[in-house]
């Protein structure tokens, strides 16, 4: 999913990608600890997913607090 889709996502939408996406990155590492990991490369990729979704998720916490401020 890229920026554009996590930017039109509100709050509890980014919260629940970023809790799938910690369940599919818990599941890879098990792959790969079992030794039926492929493709390491997705590791990485939900590793970034994640910080990518938790990135605009504080973006939009923080432009929230600035509205309510006045």
């Amino acid at each position: 999913m890229n920026t554009a889709e996590l930017r039109q996502k509100d709050e509890t939408a980014l919260l629940a990608e970023v809790k799938s996406l910690q369940k599919a990155h818990f599941n890879l590492r098990m792959q790969k600890a079992t030794q039926q990991l492929n493709n390491s490369a997705t590791l990485g990729e939900t590793r970034r997913a994640i910080a990518r979704a938790k990135t605009i998720l504080a973006q939009k916490r923080a432009a929230a607090q600035q509205g309510a401020k006045p």
